[in-house]
C-alpha cells in the first residue's frame, strides 16, 4: 500500500508539477511543487547518489527476511512502512534520469522550515520512529514481551511470613498458648482457673 501510494502520488505530481509554479495550500502552511532529489531523504547526501542505492537494496533484503519469523502486527505494520517507502525511493534511483543506480527521486510536499519530502520518507521516518518505541516497550517480533525482573524478596518470603511458616533454617512465629494470657488478648481479665471441690465435676455439678 506504501508502494502503490508514493507510486501514484510521483506519477501524478510529474505529469502536473513539473512545468508550473509551486501551489500554496492552508495559507502557505503546505505547498506542492515538483522537486529532484539526488541525496537521501529529505536531500540528505545529494553527491552520493549510489552509495543510497545500494544501502537501500540491503535495508530491503534484511527486511523481507526478517519477515519470515514476524508474528506481531504492531512490528508487521513498522516493517512494512519501512519496506514500502525504501522500495519507493529505489524505484527512483532505478527508473528514473539521469540514469540506472544514479535516479533522482521525485520530491513534492513541502512545509514551512522544512526540507521537500515524499509519501515514502514520511513513510520511512513514521516506521523508525514505531520501531523505536516498539523496543522501548519490550515488543519483539514474535509478538512476546520482554518479562520485567522480579524484585528482590519477592513474593515467596511475603507468603512464607503470611502464613506463619519460617524459611528452612528460620523458626515461624510461636502460637500463643491457651490461658490467662490468651484471655486477655480480646480485652477481658483473664480468670485464673480454680480446682474442683471434691465430689464435683469440672463443670461445677455434683
Amino acid at each position: 500500500m506504501v508502494f502503490v501510494a508514493d507510486l501514484v502520488s510521483k506519477t501524478v505530481v510529474v505529469a502536473t508539477l513539473s512545468h508550473r509554479s509551486p501551489i500554496r495550500l492552508l495559507g502557505g502552511l503546505l505547498t506542492l511543487r515538483e522537486l529532484r532529489n539526488s541525496g537521501a531523504a529529505f536531500s540528505i547526501g545529494t553527491s552520493v547518489t549510489a552509495v543510497f542505492t545500494l544501502i537501500a537494496v540491503g535495508v530491503i533484503v534484511a527486511i523481507l527476511r526478517t519477515a519470515r519469523r514476524l508474528r506481531s502486527i504492531p512490528w508487521a505494520v513498522t516493517l512494512g512502512l519501512l519496506l514500502g517507502g525504501a522500495t519507493g525511493n529505489l524505484g527512483d534511483r532505478l527508473f528514473r534520469s539521469p540514469g540506472f543506480l544514479r535516479g533522482h527521486v521525485v520530491d513534492w510536499i513541502q512545509l514551512p522550515h522544512w526540507p521537500v519530502f515524499n509519501v515514502a520518507d514520511s513513510c520511512i521516518v513514521c516506521g523508525g520512529v514505531l520501531a523505536v518505541l516498539l523496543a522501548a516497550r519490550g515488543v519483539s517480533m514474535d509478538g512476546s514481551r520482554h518479562a520485567a525482573a522480579a524484585p528482590p524478596g519477592g513474593s515467596r518470603g511475603g507468603t512464607a511470613a503470611g502464613s506463619g511458616e519460617g524459611t528452612a533454617g528460620t523458626p515461624g512465629p510461636a502460637e500463643n498458648p491457651p490461658g490467662p494470657r490468651s484471655a486477655a488478648l480480646d480485652g477481658t481479665r483473664p480468670v485464673p482457673d480454680r480446682p474442683s471441690a471434691p465430689g464435683m465435676t469440672g463443670d461445677g455439678s455434683p
